[in-house]
């Protein structure tokens, strides 16, 4: 499912900020009361996905025919050119003997005439195809990487050609080219797409498990604040407290719409995958949107917007006077304010059952990132205090 909406991360740049806060006990303020803070406030969107390799195929025999043996089991990494996978070759061998034969015979003909040369021609195609059918009943790795799924058995049917299973990629061949049916040896289709099955479509589906990558599906909200080669972090639901990094790669261009809900895919390379990733593994986006360092901010639900105008009410020696600011990056726990307000500033939050501009009700923060404590210094992130007053 889509997490959706802005998320906002505040790394405080020198030193320790305190972002005290507490409710006013006096009659004169309606809320709770923080301070103007310097630090780094970063902006980010965030939707969940799946993990899938930037270069996974589905491979197939060139040619129809009975599985004479398998070589691999799911899991097994190869290298480029390893036999994964024969055919009963005995009739693709009986059949590029004939060829060679009527190809010996015609070469030894008149062919200076229109007929003999086009006899020649015939049993040099005849002779041709009958060699790819022989190269087609084996099936080679295109590229070095890991067996990720085995659809054929011993004895069963070749399956035949192979289809995609992502939305984009490069066809290859390993093993020789196309048998005279029109399809090729060791056929496959690159593919970079979560949305493909585990087990592929493929009698053997490879995949190069160094290079993986996350499709998200964000909202077509969201999806406008995202643009390629912003940096992204991602968590993983099966391997709590692992952390990776990587920059979006792909946005589509065409949307799919699940309850009525509008969404684009985003791709998301890793940089550095952790060990012990696997393919189709859940996985949480998050994509830095904006972000500004050493900059002014308030908790966002003490900014008010309206008209295109924004506001922040001040509280000084007990007196609240409403200011007009510029703001910067926004996001659900603060705000810039480029011009305004002074660092130490004292200001009014939204009290319980208001909101700012685009604050929380009672103006906490969300999950305990800012509590009494504060947020950390020395790039550390928001710290969660044990409770919301100062």
């Amino acid at each position: 499912m889509i997490n959706g909406g802005l998320a906002l991360l505040l790394i405080v740049g020198v030193g320790v900020a305190y972002l005290s806060l507490h409710d006013d006990a006096g009659a004169s303020s309606p809320g709770r009361i923080g301070r103007v803070t310097r630090g780094t406030v970063v902006s980010s969107v965030s939707a969940s996905g799946s993990v899938a390799s930037a270069n996974s195929r589905d491979l197939a025999f060139g040619t129809s025919g009975t599985v004479d043996s398998i070589k691999v089991h799911v899991g097994d990494k190869v290298k480029k050119g390893k036999v994964l996978a024969t055919l009963d070759d005995a009739s693709a061998q009986d059949g590029l003997k004939s060829a060679e034969a009527s190809l010996a015979a015609a070469e030894a003909g008149d062919t200076s005439t229109p007929s003999g040369y086009s006899s020649y021609i015939q049993a040099k195609t005849s002779y041709d195809s009958a060699k790819r059918s022989l190269d087609g009943t084996v099936l080679k790795a295109p590229f070095s990487g890991t067996i990720v799924a085995v659809n054929g058995t011993v004895g069963g049917s070749s399956g035949g050609s192979s289809s995609s299973s992502g939305s984009s990629g490069s066809s290859g061949s390993s093993g020789g080219t196309g048998a005279s049916g029109g399809s090729s040896s060791s056929s496959s289709s690159s593919s970079s797409s979560s949305s493909s099955s585990s087990s592929g479509s493929g009698f053997i589906t490879m995949a190069d498990t160094g290079k993986l990558q996350i499709e998200g599906e964000f909202t077509e909200t969201d999806v406008a604040k995202v643009k390629k080669g912003q940096a992204a972090s991602v968590t993983f639901d099966a391997m709590q407290g692992t952390r990776a990094t990587g920059k979006v790669t792909a946005i589509d261009q065409t949307s799919t719409t699940t309850n009525n809900v509008v969404q684009y895919g985003v791709t998301v390379t890793l940089t550095d995958p952790p060990a012990g990733l696997r393919i189709g593994a859940t996985a949480t986006v998050q994509v830095t949107t904006a972000s500004a360092q050493n900059v002014l901010y308030v908790p966002t639900a003490a900014v008010r917007t309206a008209g295109g105008q924004s506001t922040v009410t001040v509280l000084s020696n007990g007196k609240q006077t409403p200011k007009q600011v510029q703001i910067g990056v926004q996001g659900d726990q603060g705000t810039e304010i480029k011009s305004g307000l002074n660092e130490g500033d004292q200001v009014v939050v939204a009290s319980t059952g208001t909101t700012g501009g685009t604050g929380f009700p009672t103006g906490r923060f969300p999950g305990g990132g800012i509590g009494g404590g504060g947020i950390g210094g020395g790039g550390g992130g928001a710290r969660g205090g044990a409770g919301g007053r100062g």
